[in-house]
């Protein structure tokens, strides 16, 4: 039977037997240290999804970094020198990430890979993600593969200072017990490279930049006010170009204006975790 969601089936009558709907699926990218992960869980915050319990939310966030494929001896050997990309488009398992995706969007309940970067294996305990009416899914590379890039109703690129990225990543590493040598030499040698060469170029699929990324609350709102209208059914047509018409998608970055202060309660979240390697 199809799943259902707690929501509706705690209704009861008619509406306990309907299956739920397809989610709206919002890709999130930019580089690495770019808040990204922050910005998701700033729209969870306002959205007031961060205190519902896991099964009932509304509004779900996945990561890229669940779909790392699991390294041979060899390669595991490299990435504890910090001799090993994980920032090119064959470091992640894209066949699984596509199956996963395609499953969320028809509103099944998936499992999740759980990855663990101390030891850059994919660990045996899966997460389990039930249906939700909007699915965050961040990471570097989420517009690198087109399968997965048109699957998006809405995708937004996280626009930071590539300066402001390397000091972020640096203070990050470092508080992991990192070598500061090495996490320098990784960044020049993969991370920048890398971030040139295959996740820049995806910024011109975005539906939406956000510079500075959850600095930029004007931004944040105006995601957050669209996604309500979303939860509210205020929007029918989810498919690419029904929301601007024409097929057509608008790639105008947010102003930068000094931010409002409309649903922005509460405190700045940094909430990125330590295993996090982006």
């Amino acid at each position: 039977a199809p799943a259902v969601h707690p929501a509706m089936a705690s209704a009861g009558g008619p509406d306990a037997e309907r299956p739920h709907p397809k989610p709206f699926l919002i890709g999130v990218s930019g580089g690495t240290a770019s808040g990204k992960s922050t910005v998701c869980e700033k729209i969870m915050e306002l959205l007031g999804q961060n205190e519902v319990e896991q099964r009932q939310r509304k509004v779900l966030i996945l990561s890229q970094d669940s779909f790392y494929k699991v390294l041979t001896a060899e390669q595991q050997a490299k990435a504890l020198k910090g001799q090993y990309n994980f920032d090119h488009p064959d470091a992640f398992d894209n066949d699984l990430m596509h199956s996963t995706l395609k499953n969320i969007v028809e509103g099944k309940t998936v499992e999740v890979p759980t990855y663990d970067f101390v030891t850059h294996s994919r660990l045996a305990e899966t997460t389990v993600v039930y249906p939700a009416d909007v699915v965050l899914f961040e990471g570097i590379l989420v517009f690198y593969n087109q399968d997965i890039r048109d699957m998006f109703h809405l995708r937004l690129f996280v626009d930071t200072d590539s300066d402001v990225r390397l000091s972020r990543r640096v203070l990050r590493d470092m508080k992991r017990g990192r070598d500061l040598e090495q996490i320098l030499t990784q960044y020049t040698t993969f991370v920048k490279p890398a971030f040139e060469e295959f996740c820049l170029p995806t910024k011109k699929y975005a539906d939406v930049i956000i510079p500075r990324g959850v600095d930029n609350m004007v931004a944040i709102n105006l995601i957050v006010q669209h996604i309500q209208d979303i939860l509210n059914g205020d929007i029918c047509k989810w498919q690419r170009g029904a929301l601007n018409g024409h097929g057509r998608t608008y790639k105008r970055p947010f102003p930068e204006q000094a931010e409002s202060g409309v649903l922005a309660a509460g405190k700045r979240s940094h909430l990125e975790s330590s295993s996090r390697p982006h």
